[in-house]
């Protein structure tokens, strides 16, 4: 008998998104006190963390929403994923803002690695839907 979650790092997706959502948690609240920045543009990646880990913690806690709310992950993940792309809105001072741009660096890598290991999960998913009839 097939496995029936996709896990990454022994970790099912769910458990992903919540350590996924505590990490732009943290990673926003350092930077933004590493680099002494009074903008609250420095605090993004905080903003995009909370609603990661909030429906990574719903999908725990109310498994008949699992769908719903990974799907809600996903798009979030997306979302993070585009907002990394400033980086290259204006590449000629690329890293001229080294924080700013260290932070939209791991937005636009971590969102893309998050949101592949979720659409192979939804994948997952359904083939093994397609096995089990």
């Amino acid at each position: 008998m097939q496995e029936q979650e996709f896990k990454v790092f022994n970790m099912e997706m769910e458990r992903i998104s919540i350590v996924y959502g505590l990490f732009l948690i943290v990673w926003g609240l350092i930077i933004s006190y590493v680099s002494q920045s009074d903008s609250m543009t420095s605090y993004i990646p905080s903003f995009l963390g909370i609603p990661v880990l909030l429906f990574g913690y719903l999908t725990l806690k109310f498994p008949e929403r699992k769908k719903l709310f990974m799907h809600i992950v996903v798009l979030i993940g997306i979302i993070i994923f585009l907002g990394g792309l400033d980086i290259f809105r204006n590449f000629s001072t690329l890293f001229d803002s080294f924080w700013a741009d260290l932070s939209k660096s791991m937005l636009l890598i971590s969102g893309f690695v998050f949101s592949y290991w979720n659409i192979k999960s939804f994948i997952f998913i359904r083939k093994n839907r397609k096995l089990e009839n």
